[in-house]
């Protein structure tokens, strides 16, 4: 395992069979988002897309939460100081406009292959982390909420977008109107995650899953994120285009290559020989 520093104890990063794990470090707030921790998820983000050592991606969270979401009890202090130049509304506009560009839609639109895994709450803007990974998995006894409801909030960081496109328009409105916690298995049942582990061995398993990902042709799964996220919002010609330049592009890729030749050996492909 090589461990990486993110300039904070609050944000943990090391590299296990090509997963890049990204721990949010504040088990004592549940994870909350903050002013040290975010800001270093944004910059790490950054460095591991281009890290050759890293085929995968997984968020996760220490102690029994994944990320409970903004702090609070932040929110109400920012409030109540006085500040020197009060902000124009716009301004708050597009300072949080940016600060969800450069956190949800990066990990939306990164290169590699991103995994939450939930070893218990998701709520908020932590549900919005995990809705942003391609792929979720939970413990047994971890839930997700969008949370937003209970503090008098519409919403920010794409939950109204990712939820649509996951579970349908009416359950989406159900979990943004309600603000109820739904449990792993029904979260499961939903689509909302893509496995659940027993929370005593849920660790394990969430990094064996990143590590089946990581271990991977990681150039050819770029171009399958890249088909699925564009297909979505493009018509099917435009998407018949992307896949045919992205398939040429694969071709004449040496993950092609080995992978063909390994077939025709009959053996395992071999697509990182520094894997574990």
């Amino acid at each position: 395992m090589i461990a990486l520093d993110t300039g904070t104890t609050e944000l943990l990063c090391s590299i296990d069979q090509r997963v890049a794990i990204l721990t949010l470090n504040k088990p004592h707030k549940k994870n909350a988002l903050g002013d040290v921790l975010t800001p270093a998820l944004r910059r790490m983000l950054t460095v591991l897309e281009v890290d050759d050592r890293v085929g995968c991606i997984m968020l996760t969270g220490a102690g029994d939460a994944f990320c409970s979401g903004g702090d609070v009890s932040g929110m109400e202090s920012k409030s109540a100081e006085p500040e020197d130049k009060p902000r124009s509304l716009q301004d708050a506009v597009d300072d949080l406009v940016e600060r969800q560009v450069t956190l949800t839609l990066r990990l939306h639109e990164l290169k590699k292959i991103t995994v939450a895994a939930l070893p218990g709450a998701a709520a908020g803007a932590g549900f919005c982390l995990a809705l942003a990974c391609d792929l979720r998995v939970a413990s047994s006894n971890a839930f997700v909420t969008t949370a937003f409801r209970h503090i008098g909030l519409s919403g920010d960081y794409g939950a109204s977008w990712f939820l649509p496109r996951l579970i349908g328009l009416a359950k989406a409105k159900e979990l943004f109107y309600r603000s109820e916690r739904i449990g792993a298995d029904e979260a499961l049942r939903l689509g909302l995650v893509n496995a659940v582990y027993p929370a005593e061995t849920f660790r394990e398993e969430a990094l064996a899953y990143a590590a089946s990902l990581a271990k991977g042709p990681v150039n050819a799964l770029a171009r399958m994120k890249r088909n699925l996220n564009t297909g979505i919002e493009q018509s099917l010609l435009d998407s018949l285009v992307l896949e045919a330049d992205h398939l040429i592009a694969s071709i004449n890729d040496p993950e092609a290559k080995e992978a063909i030749s390994a077939f025709l050996e009959k053996r395992a492909p071999v697509f990182h020989r520094d894997a574990d």
